[in-house]
């Protein structure tokens, strides 16, 4: 990536004249807010038996947009709805990974004869 922090910027996005901001100020900027925020899970899904077809994947991802729980994070009246946030590359075989954004508990077994394994937790505690 070109180096940019000595870069002066005359329009804004909406096209407006500035004063010339260099862009070096937002140059390598982190806060907890950016990109993807709040939650996330790196999860497995892993057919039982056999291997997947992209219609089995395409509702089990379905099936973790479902709420059945409360939100807590307890699981108490089922599991939680999650926002799909990105999918690996899928060609059947298993593992498939995918990024799911929430704050809830995702259903383990969510379609029967698959498996969901969070296997990471990334972003702030909530």
């Amino acid at each position: 990536m070109a180096d940019v922090t000595s870069v002066a910027q005359t329009y804004d996005n909406a096209g407006s004249s500035i004063a010339g901001g260099v862009l070096g100020v937002n140059f390598e900027q982190i806060v907890n807010t950016q990109g993807l925020s709040g939650r996330l899970l790196v999860c497995t899904i892993v057919k039982d038996a056999g291997d997947a077809t992209e219609a089995e994947l395409v509702s089990v991802l379905k099936a973790l947009g479902n709420a059945g729980g409360d939100g807590t994070g307890t699981d108490t009246g089922g599991p939680d709805a999650f926002t799909v946030a990105a999918v690996s590359d899928f060609d059947g075989t298993d593992p498939v990974y995918v990024v799911l954004q929430g704050t809830g508990t995702p259903a383990t077994a969510p379609v029967a004869g698959f498996t969901v394994a969070v296997v990471a937790t990334l972003g702030l505690a909530v």
